[in-house]
């Protein structure tokens, strides 16, 4: 790599470390809108069990994990293009265009810690810091390019995830400027929407310390979130906040920084008047991120009846997290206390989700910059 890439992937490294539980990682993979399905098979997709196994990643029985690119810079999101290819946000400041068992092919540069990619028709929107931009797909250009929102808030955390709604508006997050403190700005530690045309832009939600990944539920509308705890209770090391999933609902309050998630407990704690409380408690200092919902058809049902959730985990440490969480969710939203169950590990900081056009299930890595492949073991 070459110097400039290197202190990049430093400066991202730093703001992983302040996003939950000491040394962790991020701070957020979006699709076209919230029910749009993955693109239809391409010619340039290789045949039925033409991907090389990843022999690192562990996935439950009945499955197998397999490597769908390699090459990528830190990779932070994904999201499938109006032209079938896959488009991959870097944290050194790029997109590049993916196509599987293909180099990596740059289409875009020059933003500030890309965490979101979500398309309009054509229009491809990129969160980074402090700002969102649109670019337009022009044969296999992006061009146009075009700050439709800017000089937002950010320090500890920045603008995350960002995803299509039912009423066509962006949502993004906007994480705090600090590990726990009274932000000055209420378009920090939330939730934010915008027209695509960058007018209105709205808080959507409060209190959410870092609401790093987003994703809308296929067939009901419901914004889903993560959000990464606050470091100092006491410590790194202790087992407490927890990282949560929560449901986004207009004018909530999820309680940062004055109530917190108690992984130990499993309940919010501290001065928690009117505060929302989470869908599912996640590990605590696992940075939980990148969220997907299961739109193929050849996963077992129940894997419809949920959310994946990548763990990215500490910079410094495997204790927690590197791995691929499963939320079972029930016809209203909630989840069950036994809810949370791991679905595959062995990642080094797995980022961002996707799905493909097969119904495997794509994981950015985003230390080994690898996107791997997980299927049916019966599956194409």
């Amino acid at each position: 790599m070459t110097r400039g890439v290197v202190v990049v992937g430093l400066a991202f490294a730093v703001v992983l470390a302040a996003c939950s539980g000491g040394d962790e990682r991020p701070e957020s993979s979006s699709e076209a809108s919230p029910t749009q399905p993955a693109p239809s098979t391409t010619e340039t997709e290789p045949p039925v069990r033409a991907f090389p196994a990843a022999r690192a990643i562990r996935v439950p029985p009945g499955f197998r994990a397999e490597v769908y690119a390699r090459g990528l810079e830190h990779p932070t999101a994904m999201a499938w293009g109006p032209d079938g290819r896959l488009y991959v946000a870097q944290d050194v400041g790029s997109v590049a265009a993916v196509r599987p068992l293909a180099a990596p092919v740059p289409v875009a540069s020059g933003f500030d810690t890309p965490l979101g990619l979500a398309w309009i028709g054509r229009t491809l929107f990129v969160s980074a810091q402090g700002e969102l931009e649109a670019l337009r797909l022009r044969g296999r250009r992006l061009v146009g390019r075009k700050r439709i929102v800017s000089d937002l808030p950010y320090g500890r955390h920045q603008q995350d995830n960002v995803v299509v709604g039912d009423d066509g508006r962006l949502y993004f997050g906007s994480g705090s400027t600090c590990d726990a403190c009274r932000e000055k700005d209420e378009r920090s530690a939330a939730v934010l929407s915008v027209l695509p045309n960058g007018d209105d832009l709205r808080v959507v939600a409060r209190g959410l310390r870092n609401p790093f990944g987003l994703a809308f539920q296929p067939g009901t509308g419901r914004l889903y979130a993560t959000v990464n705890g606050r470091d100092d209770l006491p410590t790194p090391a202790s087992p407490e906040p927890a990282e949560i999933l929560v449901r986004i609902e207009e004018g909530a309050n999820y309680g940062f920084p004055d109530c917190w998630p108690s992984a130990v407990r499993k309940r919010m704690m501290g001065s928690c008047e009117g505060v929302r409380a989470p869908i599912a408690y996640l590990e605590a200092h696992s940075s939980a991120d990148g969220l997907a919902f299961y739109t193929g058809s050849t996963f077992p049902a129940r894997y419809r009846e949920g959310v994946f959730v990548a763990l990215w985990g500490q910079y410094a440490s495997a204790e927690h997290g590197r791995r691929v969480d499963f939320v079972t969710l029930r016809p209203d939203g909630s989840s069950p206390p036994d809810g949370v169950v791991s679905f595959a590990d062995g990642f080094d900081h797995p980022l961002a989700l996707a799905v493909d056009p097969h119904g495997a299930l794509l994981v950015a890595d985003w230390g080994r910059g690898v996107i791997y492949r997980i299927q049916a073991a019966d599956a194409p």
